[in-house]
């Protein structure tokens, strides 16, 4: 039985620009306690090193705050489709990260210190209700807000902060505070994933991140597209429980599908459960 009394998310705007600098704080002071072997330990992603994920965690900072913060375009680039987009933004990160790893472990730690608080200082200049100057790709916005757009901003400082504590086997950062706004923000991007799913109007599909810091959100079918619910609804064709310690390595291609299949579960409708583990929240 479903409990109806339980709060639904997904339809409210993410308010998170104060925790950039939380999330950056934690950064810092687990990179500072880094061995010099710990900074060449493989991490999740296949061709970075923990020095490479440290790396493109300053470079995208520098880039954000001289691409929007400054409006300092050197060249052009107008991509047209999704994949010129993952082209581009791996093109731009991989040759961040090229130049960054070269530095030691002070310097960067130095570097990161100042581009973090001048980033954070940025986000939360914004109006969170302005058109942003970059839309949510992975969500299929032509047009996003600013609130969506730093939300996206946490998930990318979190989820590579994470990758490092991962790799170094340092306690993650899975605290309520911290990473269930990094949850919503993926969660986001489930109606753009459930694009080509075919479903009957009405269809409601249970997501259900179990854990302290996870939620319970509805994905439901309307006319021609899908979109989340505000109350619960009586009926679900499919429900997904997601473990919360592995939710952000099914949606940053942090763990194989099947993989993630076998510590999931899954009630009802086998098929309706393909977008969420399909579900990529990040560019690349």
């Amino acid at each position: 039985m479903v409990d109806t009394r339980d709060t639904l998310e997904g339809c409210d705007p993410i308010l998170c620009a104060a925790l950039l600098r939380k999330v950056d704080g934690e950064l810092v002071s687990m990179m500072r306690s880094l061995t010099p072997a710990e900074w060449g330990y493989q991490t999740l992603a296949p061709q970075w090193q923990v020095r490479d994920v440290a790396a493109h965690l300053l470079d995208t900072a520098l880039r954000k705050l001289s691409l929007v913060r400054d409006g300092w375009f050197v060249e052009s680039a107008n991509p047209q489709t999704h994949q010129e987009v993952v082209a581009l933004v791996n093109r731009l990160n991989q040759e961040g990260v090229t130049v960054y790893r070269r530095l030691s472990p002070t310097v960067l730690i130095e570097l990161m210190i100042g581009a973090c608080d001048a980033s954070a200082s940025f986000h939360e200049s914004l109006d969170p209700f302005a058109q942003a100057t970059f839309n949510v790709s992975w969500a299929g916005e032509e047009r996003s807000l600013n609130w969506f757009d730093t939300a996206r901003e946490l998930t990318e400082r979190w989820h590579h902060q994470q990758q490092i504590r991962l790799a170094t086997g340092r306690r993650g950062i899975l605290t309520r505070e911290l990473y269930h706004p990094v949850l919503d923000c993926f969660v986001r991007g489930l109606p753009h994933a459930y694009g080509h799913t075919t479903a009957p109007e009405g269809t409601n599909i249970l997501l259900e991140i179990v854990g302290e810091c996870g939620g319970k959100w509805v994905l439901t079918r309307g006319a021609g597209s899908w979109g989340f619910c505000r109350e619960m609804p009586e009926r679900v064709a499919c429900a997904v429980r997601l473990p919360q310690e592995i939710a952000w390595r099914v949606f940053t291609k942090g763990i194989g599908r099947d993989s993630a299949r076998e510590l999931i579960g899954i009630e009802g409708d086998q098929h309706l459960s393909g977008g969420i583990l399909g579900l990529t929240a990040i560019v690349g």
